[in-house]
């Protein structure tokens, strides 16, 4: 019994740590709305402009569920712009399918987003946001296609598509 008891205890100390990384990202404020940016709103004034998940995955950090997004499926040519504030950071050219659940691409647009070190859930991974009002987007990975290598993967809720025009 005493093993058991162990294992028990182990175990819910490692949700109680893991539940803690998750409420840290997730309480208002965390990060986002914590840095300067070229645009910049209060809590109030963001939650005004996004809605309820909007304002959850790009000022507090949250992912959305896999395969929830419609962008998952849009073929068409255009962009894919910051649902924030409508500055243009991905090509379709550079989308493609990864099979993640989650909108991706090889590469963003030139000067359109920022990066930093993301260090929670006991790795180190590359967030990218918007580089003009600071939207989370979602993570950079090293295990895309050609040319870059990179897959960018991002919210579909963090994204509005602008189609092209003739």
């Amino acid at each position: 019994m005493k093993r058991r008891h162990f294992l028990y205890a182990g175990a819910g100390a490692g949700v109680a740590i893991a539940g803690g990384a998750f409420a840290f990202r997730g309480r208002p404020g965390y990060s986002a709305m914590a840095r300067s940016f070229e645009i910049t709103k209060t809590e109030a004034e963001w939650r005004k402009i996004l809605s309820e998940q909007q304002f959850a995955v790009m000022r507090q950090e949250v992912t959305e569920r896999p395969y929830t997004s419609p962008l998952l499926k849009e073929k068409r040519a255009g962009t894919y712009d910051c649902a924030a504030c409508a500055l243009p950071l991905y090509a379709s050219e550079a989308k493609y399918d990864s099979g993640t659940g989650w909108p991706s691409f090889y590469e963003a647009l030139p000067d359109a987003i920022g990066t930093k070190d993301d260090n929670t859930l006991f790795m180190t991974r590359t967030e990218c946001h918007c580089r003009r009002c600071g939207g989370h987007l979602g993570h950079i990975f090293d295990d895309g296609p050609p040319p870059t290598g990179k897959r960018h993967c991002i919210n579909g809720v963090a994204l509005t598509f602008s189609p092209k025009t003739a």
